[in-house]
């Protein structure tokens, strides 16, 4: 027994013990005050005396009396007592194994120490040893022997501290308790059963969900030794779910790559391999029609014709596209095509003038002549063009400073631009018109007609359009526009004294009228009081007379400055001549009057 109440067993160590932890295990001795732990060194026996059955082994904390250490226990010790010989009988070698109940831990060895050693009277006289300030025990309010806690013999005792070759360190805390290890209560466990006991297989490294009562019973025995450590069962059936859908995932996921790769792989073969879907044949007897934009490029025909049903699909149609040596030649416009028709087919039906259905506006045309064409090309009645323009030309995208006139007889009059607009059956006139309109709005924007007037010291945007209308129904070539724009402008000054500002225009005659005559006699023409006749009326008409092209346009902002303010059509065709006097004038006259017998 120990001079502390312990028995010769292995007994677990309790946290409220002062020397819990003790490193002793290196020496021999341990130090003043301190507890050699067992099996640190060899047991000693006591030489004095030998018990009739054995000899009563000694523990390792009181060293060897033999040798004087005993010294610091000056207190009188009482004689060893034979009722507790039946202790000597239990084997110290095996110490790791030993449980000592409750009733020996407070009885154990209350034999005591003489100075010249055992009492042999047979009877134990308990003395009480003196406080020994060396003593972490001795200091505690219960002497010696009393009734003390009992820290080892519960059910909830920590386990025995190990030798230090069978010492394992704790594993760190893991920093989330639902990730530990599925065995991570019981991985904390501080001691070692030992080879002869035999280990459970949850320490062995098997399945301890194979017998549930020992699961249980080994999670609360972790829980002790892992000192408070959380059991091992819940977060075993955790880990096992989280592996399971961990698993889920990573088939999941490798089985949709293998599907995605395989997916992009097939139509890679496919479009890069395999001949485009296309129809067979010249199409059905349904006829559709397909407006193509202007600038579009074989796809974009392509996508238009799939969307209408002409074609099976866009690439088919670029290929038969690229194949035609005229394919290129397609432009923009409204055709007549059929549905369900082989790319070949629809390309070769394009090339076609007869499949296409397009208004064509020529530069200077007038607006009564472009309803016209609509009409016929969208199948309507004579006038329902011209109507809808005259409704709804406030809806058909006019730029603001449009029809700034109120005696300006059509606000749609030079925003035709001319070019080609796609006009099928089934089409409104609105949508045709609207084309033309935003075509208009495009050019007239580029060219920044609002700077333009001010410069050329017009009233507004719409006189330039004014004067490129009247340039470009007077004159002929590119040269003749130039010409003809300086005569506008020398006109209209204040300064002439030739014409007294009077334009004497026959085509703003011509346009009130809605003739094309060349031969007007004087007094017909002198008659006329309308806005739009130039012989009657200074300055511009109040609009345009018809829809200038770019090139009048350009002409119109770039006139010649050589001094022109007549011309005269000499041939009364295509032959124009300019003068600056009058005297040259007249000349010209006599000269046109010659030739077309006047």
């Amino acid at each position: 027994m120990t001079e502390y109440g312990r028995g010769p067993g292995s007994e677990p160590w309790h946290p409220e013990d002062p020397l819990y932890g003790d490193g002793g295990w290196e020496g021999q001795q341990a130090p003043t005050g301190h507890q050699p732990a067992y099996g640190g060194q060899q047991q000693h026996h006591y030489p004095q005396q030998q018990h009739p059955q054995q000899q009563h082994p000694q523990q390792s904390e009181y060293g060897d009396w033999s040798q004087g250490q005993g010294r610091q226990y000056d207190q009188q010790q009482a004689p060893y007592d034979p009722q507790y010989q039946g202790y000597g009988q239990q084997p110290y070698a095996d110490q790791g194994q030993q449980q000592y109940t409750q009733q020996n831990q407070q009885q154990g060895y209350h034999e005591g120490y003489q100075e010249g050693g055992w009492d042999g009277t047979g009877t134990h006289a308990h003395v009480p040893y003196a406080a020994d300030p060396g003593d972490p025990y001795g200091q505690q309010a219960a002497a010696y022997g009393a009734q003390q806690p009992d820290f080892y013999g519960t059910q909830d005792a920590y386990p025995p501290p190990e030798p230090p070759a069978r010492r394992r360190p704790e594993p760190e805390a893991e920093p989330e308790p639902e990730a530990a290890p599925e065995s991570g209560a019981e991985q904390n466990t501080d001691w070692d059963p030992g080879p002869d006991q035999g280990e459970h297989a949850f320490f062995a490294g098997g399945d301890a969900d194979a017998d549930d009562d020992e699961d249980d019973e080994e999670s609360d025995r972790g829980k002790r030794r892992s000192r408070g450590g959380k059991g091992a069962k819940g977060t075993k059936s955790k880990k096992k779910s989280r592996n399971g859908c961990a698993c889920l995932i990573v088939v999941l996921v490798f089985a949709g790559g293998i599907g995605g790769v395989g997916y992009v792989g097939y139509h890679y073969y496919k479009n890069r391999y395999s001949a485009a879907p296309d129809f067979a044949g010249g199409g059905t007897a349904q006829t559709v029609s397909v407006q193509v934009p202007k600038g579009s490029g074989g796809a974009d025909i392509g996508r238009l014709l799939k969307e209408a049903g002409v074609v099976k699909s866009v690439d088919a149609f670029v290929s038969a596209c690229t194949s035609n040596p005229d394919g290129g030649k397609i432009q923009a416009g409204a055709y007549i095509l059929k549905k369900q028709m082989s790319a070949k087919s629809a390309v070769a039906m394009m090339l076609d003038p007869k499949s296409q259905a397009n208004v064509l506006v020529t530069p200077g045309q007038r607006n009564v002549a472009v309803y016209r064409s609509i009409d016929a090309k969208l199948g309507l009645a004579p006038g329902a063009t011209r109507k809808v323009a005259e409704s709804k030309y406030a809806t058909l995208g006019l730029p603001k400073w449009a029809n700034d006139n109120e005696d300006i007889k059509d606000p749609l009059e030079g925003f035709l631009f001319p070019g080609t607009y796609g006009a099928a059956k089934g089409m409104k006139p609105e949508t045709v018109l609207k084309a033309m309109v935003d075509h208009a709005n495009d050019v007239y924007g580029a060219f920044d007609f609002e700077a333009k007037a001010k410069a050329l010291k017009l009233e507004s945007p719409l006189q330039v359009i004014t004067v490129a209308s009247l340039v470009q129904a007077e004159g002929k070539t590119h040269d003749d526009y130039r010409k003809m724009a300086e005569v506008v402008y020398n006109r209209l000054k204040p300064t002439n004294d030739q014409t007294n500002q009077l334009l004497q225009f026959d085509s703003t005659f011509n346009y009130l009228k809605g003739e094309s005559k060349i031969h007007i006699s004087e007094s017909e023409i002198n008659r006329n009081k309308d806005p739009y006749n130039t012989y009657t009326n200074k300055g511009l008409p109040p609009g345009p007379i018809g829809n200038p092209g770019e090139d009048a346009l350009r002409a119109t902002l770039n006139p010649t400055s050589a001094g022109w303010i007549y011309f005269v059509a000499t041939d009364g065709k295509s032959n124009t001549e300019f003068a600056k006097t009058y005297a040259e004038f007249q000349r010209l006259k006599d000269k046109f009057d010659a030739s077309s017998g006047n």
